[in-house]
């Protein structure tokens, strides 16, 4: 956890902003990019290009967008802002708008930052947790329970998903019914592969881990033009509805899941393909 508050001081938090729309709420997180020696202003013009081209497949969870570009000469080093809005803000999201809270990622590479997507995905992914950053007097408040003891977050969460044993305790899962010889891959997939695909492939591992299926399958996050390219040795994609029809058909199933931190939904997504 002590990733994620170094990458996002006190200085890059605002709190009850008022944003008209949001493209004025990636420009706020994007400022504060700026006026932390985080990134250039051509980065934030570049996140808010994303969203047009890509469709507002950054919100990914009720109320939550992750803004984020591509790896660039406008990042100076890895980094992120937080921005609470006075007022929720639509993205044209066909599930999870009005977005309330804004977090932005400027990354150097793609793998730069992926515990502390890992950390974030934990915490926003519990109710009591989000609850307190959503009230949070100040940025120093805030920035507190983000330096909190990770482990605690997710733990008391109802969003959880079981393993697919057998009625005994403790068992481990079957191996997966598809899986013939050598390990599976499932892609996670966004617009860059440096920011939601992560977030995602985060949650992934998560239900993974819980299933005991670690033996049997790997994941990878991924941008949308090297999927397509790393289709062929997937067994399964996990990504936005935008992204999704994006991708079209790259010859193996697509599995939209709507927010990114909850479990449930990835645990079902997982139940499908495997007929679990």
């Amino acid at each position: 956890m002590s990733e994620l508050s170094e990458l996002i001081p006190v200085e890059a938090i605002r709190l009850d902003v008022a944003a008209p729309d949001w493209q004025a709420a990636v420009r706020t997180a994007g400022n504060l990019l700026v006026e932390t020696g985080v990134s250039t202003d051509t980065y934030t013009q570049e996140m808010i290009r994303n969203v047009a081209e890509n469709g507002p497949y950054i919100v990914i969870a009720p109320g939550f967008a992750f803004a984020h570009a591509r790896p660039s000469p406008a990042v100076r080093r890895t980094g992120m802002s937080w921005v609470r809005l006075a007022s929720p803000v639509n993205f044209g999201h066909e599930t999870n708008d009005p977005v309330h809270l804004v977090v932005a990622l400027a990354a150097t590479d793609a793998g730069a930052h992926t515990e502390a997507m890992g950390a974030l995905a934990r915490l926003l992914a519990d109710s009591d947790t989000s609850e307190a950053l959503d009230h949070a007097a100040t940025p120093q408040a805030l920035r507190q329970i983000l330096a909190g003891d990770a482990a605690s977050a997710g733990a008391t969460s109802t969003d959880t998903a079981s393993s697919p044993t057998s009625s005994s305790e403790g068992g481990e899962a079957a191996a997966p019914k598809r899986s013939g010889h050598g390990m599976h891959k499932i892609l996670t997939v966004c617009g860059n592969g440096v920011g939601t695909s992560l977030f995602l492939k985060s949650t992934l591992d998560k239900v993974l881990d819980r299933w005991k299926w670690g033996r049997y399958i790997t994941t990878e996050a991924t941008d949308t033009i090297s999927a397509k390219g790393k289709a062929s040795e997937a067994v399964a994609i996990m990504t936005s509805r935008e992204i999704g029809r994006t991708l079209g058909d790259v010859g193996i199933p697509v599995r939209v899941i709507e927010d990114f931190t909850s479990t449930k939904e990835v645990d079902a997504a997982l139940r499908d393909l495997y007929d679990v």
